[in-house]
């Protein structure tokens, strides 16, 4: 959703961590088996009808970050939780800068795993994750950041490889956004690298890449966004939205026209992006890309936590922007709230509605479905409980709609424990197929869970919409120090 920079947000408990926010602590002792989930494994660049695979199973994996976990005593080092699907069980490890082979040390503040993007980065059949880590000192370079390939194999993701820093000098906070995505349509996985001080520049590296640290060739490219103290670019995401072949990238920051947030389409090409040729989307904070109407042209999902509903302040709303050969700038535009016909519940201030969007396939009916965060709805159990809603893709194929919607929280049977002051259950949301049934579980991040050590619940749909038990994973499952806020669960791999 990317999903996970530091961002100007209306409260601290109404977040959609777009705050540089990492995860995942020291290596666990070996691997924990836990009960099912699911996953369909594609291997090359992250596609929202793909799901990772870092160990080449052809069974789904997934990444959720841990960001401010206690790492070695550090505060704020940062850990990366990798959960490893399976038809039997689910494997979980934790990965931060003290794990053997990758690369640094863990230090205070470094916030490993702030941000994440995967794809197969060396063309070897198995998925890497790119990990930034926007905190780390470099030399002495303060708060300099840095990323690191972290590189798939038969056992997983093992060893890691730094991204060199084109421009040390020019920044700091290298790695807050980052995203993986084919922009010159050649085969090979790209990705691009923003910081998160301000800087309106992304760093654009061109694959194949290698364990020996030698990429292809690296641009860079400048977003008609702010630049400065608070500004900058804070999200990135990728997808193809004009049907060329080339992905595109969403830039998400800062607008200096509107003094408020600014979206922008950057179309991909076989020369790569082309920032001459942006066009600017509907405001919005995280957006998503996949065909959500079947006509082969990726659409635009756009959270924006901010927008005003019912004239309920930051009560939040969800855009789709379809996707068209001339870009998605020309297509049109649905708009979902919690007034919609069909989505429940209703429009409140600082619910937050589209904090965190992800789209998948949750009744495995081929069409693409939509969930969306809403970690600011207050519910029984107390202010900022948090909720999670499914808006299914229409039955023909022809797009989101809100008919027969599937609201989640945590007091709902079969999801794990029960509605909590300040959970922020929906803090992020990603569907992923992590058991192989053909149908993507709804996973659910609760940052504030149990004194903001955060959680994250899996939440299992059967093929006739109903729900199938499942439990919760905690910080005590994963073996990440509960020392200060880890904050689990605010940021998933997309």
């Amino acid at each position: 959703m990317q999903k996970h920079k530091r961002t100007p947000v209306p409260s601290p408990t109404r977040i959609r961590l777009a705050t540089a926010t990492a995860a995942a602590a020291a290596l666990t002792a070996g691997l924990v088996a836990v009960s099912a989930s699911s996953a369909s494994a594609v291997t090359g660049v992250a596609r929202a009808d793909a799901d990772a695979d870092f160990n080449g199973d052809g069974i789904g994996d997934t990444a959720v970050s841990a960001s401010h976990a206690y790492v070695g005593g550090h505060a704020e080092a940062g850990q990366i939780a990798v959960v490893y699907g399976g038809t039997v069980s689910k494997k979980y490890t934790t990965i931060s800068q003290n794990t053997a082979g990758v690369p640094g040390s863990a230090e205070s503040g470094d916030v490993f795993g702030a941000d994440s993007a995967y794809g197969d980065f060396n063309g070897d059949g198995y998925d890497d994750l790119l990990v930034s880590a926007p905190g780390e000192d470099v030399g002495s370079d303060k708060d300099g950041g840095t990323a690191a390939i972290l590189w798939g194999s038969p056992s997983g993701l093992t060893g890691g490889t730094t991204v060199a820093d084109p421009r040390p000098t020019k920044h700091d906070g290298f790695g807050g956004p980052a995203e993986a995505g084919d922009f010159n349509g050649d085969g090979k996985a790209d990705f691009a690298i923003a910081s998160e001080n301000g800087s309106a520049t992304v760093d654009i590296f061109t694959g194949p890449f290698t364990r020996t640290n030698t990429t292809g060739r690296h641009t860079t490219l400048s977003a008609a966004v702010h630049s400065g103290d608070g500004a900058g670019i804070w999200n990135l995401h990728s997808g193809d939205a004009n049907g060329d072949g080339s992905d595109d990238l969403i830039v998400n920051g800062y607008s200096t026209e509107t003094d408020y947030n600014a979206n922008l389409w950057i179309p991909g090409s076989t020369s790569g992006l082309s920032a001459a040729r942006s066009q600017r989307l509907p405001t919005g904070v995280i957006t998503d890309l996949g065909d959500t109407d079947s006509d082969g042209y990726d659409d635009v999902v756009i959270g924006n936590f901010w927008a005003d509903s019912n004239n309920k302040a930051e009560s939040g709303a969800v855009s789709v922007v379809h996707g068209t050969v001339s870009g998605p700038s020309a297509g049109d535009t649905q708009k979902f709230t919690q007034e919609t016909p069909g989505v429940p519940g209703g429009s409140e201030g600082g619910d937050g509605f589209g904090a965190e969007v992800d789209l998948g396939d949750v009744n495995g009916d081929g069409h693409l479905d939509l969930v969306v965060g809403t970690p600011g709805e207050d519910l029984t159990g107390g202010a900022d409980a948090g909720a999670a809603t499914v808006l299914y893709g229409a039955a023909d194929g022809s797009g989101i709609t809100g008919s027969g919607a599937l609201f989640l929280e945590q007091n709902n049977a079969y999801v794990p424990n029960t509605n909590e002051k300040n959970d922020q259950f929906g803090s992020d949301v990603h569907l992923d197929d992590l058991n192989g049934d053909g149908r993507d579980e709804v996973y659910v991040g609760a940052l504030g869970e149990n004194g903001s050590n955060g959680a994250l619940y899996p939440v299992r749909v059967n093929a006739d919409g109903t729900l199938a038990s499942s439990s919760g994973i905690y910080t005590s499952t994963l073996g990440i120090s509960a020392t200060g806020t880890p904050r689990l669960g605010a940021n998933f791999t997309d």
